[in-house]
């Protein structure tokens, strides 16, 4: 990849242009593919219209959950903010408060891509809005229904959807009406698509407006929390490796994957039930808690240790 095309990724990818893309691309891929494969108007009265909304309204309620719940800042906020059951160990400043709002609306603001793209494909499109309405549309002013009965009326109604075989005139009724219905799904689908636009173009100006930060400082502030989570991670993941390995060595006198292994230890009875009884949440007055179930024994040996640090010999 040459450099230019691969800085404009790096760009999109940072501005979250080239992820928010992308989820919209799969969202009405995956609306296109599920409606070809699952979907089926029932054609019968009083089931057209439950069937027609559900498909068009659950699936957009599993999108806007899913799109919170595979966010790890909204776990990090839920963890840190709002969970009451946590000890209080410092207090939250102003400042703090109005960041992690900025940080709750922006997870919002791309929870909210997939269920929008789904509603508004399925707008545009019309058939999960013409099951849905097929049963409450006005033929009042078709002299063909004059004679017809209210019940017998609603079931020939609900048929129209599957385009079952009628007369020329009933075929001519039903051809209207699903005209009116795409127009009037394609015109909600738009109203969305203006809303969402007004609405994502006000709330990022009130951002920006109530932010402590300036420009500078958000563009700052946004790189160093993804720098901090990246490199966090990473420090995690090879202190908690570096940790078990030592607990591991105390227990069995060795390390995995040691070619040259002299001396092993054998653990006894009561080293297996210490360790068979987990202790992971750093909890109470402990300066340090412990994270695993290698934690109570085989640190009890050496409790310089918790203070000092442990020394890793080669």
């Amino acid at each position: 990849m040459c450099p230019t095309l691969n800085s404009i990724v790096s760009s999109l990818q940072r501005n979250g242009i080239f992820s928010n893309s992308l989820i919209a691309a799969l969202t009405i891929g995956g609306q296109q593919l599920f409606s070809s494969s699952t979907f089926s108007c029932p054609c019968q009265v009083g089931k057209n219209f439950y069937y027609g909304s559900a498909f068009l309204v659950i699936p957009a309620l599993i999108l806007l959950v899913a799109g919170f719940a595979l966010r790890s800042q909204m776990w990090t906020i839920t963890g840190e903010y709002c969970c009451s059951c946590a000890p209080p160990y410092r207090r939250i400043s102003p400042l703090e408060c109005k960041l992690a709002c900025l940080r709750f609306f922006s997870i919002t603001g791309r929870a909210v891509i997939a269920p929008l793209t789904w509603l508004v494909v399925t707008l545009l499109t019309g058939t999960y809005y013409e099951c849905a309405a097929s049963e409450f549309a006005s033929v009042d002013h078709y002299p063909m229904f004059d004679n017809v009965s209210a019940s017998k009326r609603e079931e020939i109604l609900a048929g129209f959807p599957c385009r079952r075989s009628a007369p020329s005139d009933v075929i001519l009724v039903r051809d209207e009406i699903a005209l009116l219905h795409r127009y009037q799904s394609q015109m909600l689908g738009w109203i969305l698509i203006t809303l969402a636009t007004i609405a994502a173009l006000v709330s990022s100006c009130v951002a920006r407006c109530c932010s402590p930060l300036t420009s500078l400082q958000h563009c700052y502030w946004t790189s160093h929390l993804q720098n901090e989570r990246e490199l966090f991670e990473q420090a995690a993941e090879q202190h908690s490796r570096l940790l078990i390995m030592h607990r591991i060595k105390k227990l069995f006198g060795f390390i995995p994957g040691s070619e040259d292994v002299k001396h092993i230890r054998i653990p006894s009875c009561q080293d297996w039930k210490d360790i068979s009884v987990p202790t992971l949440l750093c909890m109470g007055d402990d300066l340090q808690g412990h994270y695993s179930f290698l934690g109570n024994r085989v640190d009890e040996d050496n409790e310089e240790d918790r203070s000092r640090g442990i020394e890793l010999k080669p």
